[in-house]
């Protein structure tokens, strides 16, 4: 030691700390085994570990070597401000508009609410679940290590924007990802019953669960049996699921309710941002609208429908938006989007005619919270079968109108985790908690902090630049 300078012995105790509170993180202390090789690498030198960087004889490297040498500490350097300190982030659908436009870039912060420990550790940097051409896993399932999370600088809140990894895409038809694969199960499902009745005809359910679970197989030997059109069937880990961004709009222990559209946290109205949008039927007085009306609006062309029977348009507007268009001297009237509002209870989560819910009228619904417990009837265990097995890695099982979870008969659940229901901006334009249910704490990536960058898709260069977006911060309002 008398011979190891200063700045060595500096580093080395830096590297050492740094190390242990990663394996204290991490909770498996076999990782303690690694504490010889970083004290012979720093100190007693034992062990050549940079012999492939040395060249011949004394010489200077190949260059091959020095590239080599400087992509693995670049890979390294990525990996590791990705888990601790944010990543980019591109917006590729509209659910977001008016606060997040397609084509924008972000920078997701991880210290926002606490860097998460990888799932999955042996990963390649920038690559979410599949390198893109050779269309291959980009990680490991070996080793796997368990949810933990470091203290943030905050926690979610209520108006926050928030990058998750999608609950629902833990199974996954390769060659079919939208709709996620237990929409598409349960559709497939249905169209099977109603082309071929009998199949449900002369079979008695005890309850709507083993209901729910019979079309469901019905729709998994579909998509088994018809490989080339849905592709391999896939199990994605928590961390490997794809990336969603919306808004949260109720925190774990709030009573959730929309009602005509408008929003109740807890029996109060919900101050919406402005910048919330739905669905108008536009009609005018015979005349076409020309594209520069939708390139002032900054509506993309994805988000205008013709609907047909003369002028007759179905965009996306909020409110100061739509007065704007009303005084439009060629618009007659401006009526917003009531296609869904049936009261069916099948169109979003739980898929329940006990739920007589629909996208514009939705709940009241209690957002589960760490530590409470719910009451279970064979009525809405839909509401909490995938927080139950899923997320939380019970089994479940129900029998007439007995409820069993890990083979125990049970009338209550005491969540594990809090939970989150989250929503985008372009409410009729938006695959969100209505339709996949609550977004579990461990599933939290970050929060965007800044767009850094952004294209607009139905543009060609250079006009497809938003200049005005560059460096714009993300806001909560």
């Amino acid at each position: 030691m008398k011979n190891i300078s200063p700045i060595t012995k500096i580093r080395f105790i830096a590297a050492i700390i740094v190390y242990l509170l990663v394996v204290i993180w991490i909770g498996n202390y076999w990782l303690l085994l690694g504490v010889p090789i970083i004290f012979d690498a720093y100190i007693t030198k034992k062990i050549p570990w940079g012999f492939w960087k040395k060249g011949k004889e004394g010489k200077k490297p190949h260059v091959i070597i020095e590239w080599l040498d400087a992509l693995l500490f670049a890979l390294v350097a990525v990996y590791i401000i990705n888990i601790f300190l944010f990543q980019n982030y591109k917006i590729p659908t509209s659910s977001l508009e008016r606060t997040m436009m397609v084509g924008d870039h972000l920078f997701v912060s991880k210290l926002s609410y606490g860097p998460r420990m990888p799932l999955t550790p042996v990963s390649f940097p920038l690559v979410q679940n599949t390198f893109p051409i050779i269309n291959t896993k980009s990680y490991t399932e070996w080793p796997k290590w368990d949810y933990r999370r470091l203290k943030g600088l905050g926690e979610v809140k209520r108006n926050d924007i928030v990058v998750f990894n999608f609950p629902t895409g833990d199974t996954v038809a390769f060659n079919r990802t939208n709709p996620d694969y237990y929409i598409t199960i349960r559709e497939l499902g249905l169209n099977k019953i109603g082309q071929d009745y009998t199949l449900i005809q002369n079979r008695e359910f005890n309850n709507e669960y083993e209901r729910r679970m019979f079309v469901n197989q019905l729709g998994r030997d579909i998509v088994e049996n018809n490989n080339d059109v849905f592709g391999d069937v896939l199990y994605r880990p928590v961390d490997r699921r794809d990336n969603y961004v919306k808004r949260c709009i109720a925190l774990p222990g709030d009573n959730f309710e929309i009602r005509s559209n408008k929003i109740y946290i807890n029996g109060e109205l919900y101050q919406e941002p402005e910048t919330v949008q739905h669905n108008y039927h536009v009609k005018t007085d015979g005349s076409s609208l020309p594209q520069r009306f939708f390139e002032r609006l900054e509506i993309s062309e994805d988000d205008r429908r013709d609907a047909g029977r003369g002028p007759h348009y179905v965009i996306p507007l909020t409110e100061s938006m739509r007065e704007r268009v009303e005084n439009i001297e060629v618009i007659e009237s401006v009526e917003i989007d009531e296609r869904q509002s049936d009261s069916s209870g099948m169109q979003v989560f739980p898929y329940s005619e006990n739920f007589p819910w629909s996208r514009d009228n939705y709940g009241p619904l209690t957002i589960p919270a760490e530590g409470e417990t719910v009451e279970l009837t064979t009525k809405n265990i839909l509401l909490y079968e995938r927080i139950i097995t899923a997320y939380e890695g019970n089994t479940l099982d129900v029998k007439d109108e007995d409820i069993f979870i890990n083979g125990e008969r049970v009338n209550s659940y005491t969540f594990e985790m809090d939970y989150y229901f989250m929503l985008g901006d372009n409410r009729h334009k938006s695959a969100d908690s209505r339709y996949w249910g609550f977004v579990p704490a461990d599933h939290i990536v970050g929060k965007p902090i800044l767009v850094w960058l952004s294209l607009n898709k139905d543009k060609t260069f250079p006009g497809n630049i938003r200049w005005d977006r560059f460096f714009k911060i993300v806001s909560r309002d």
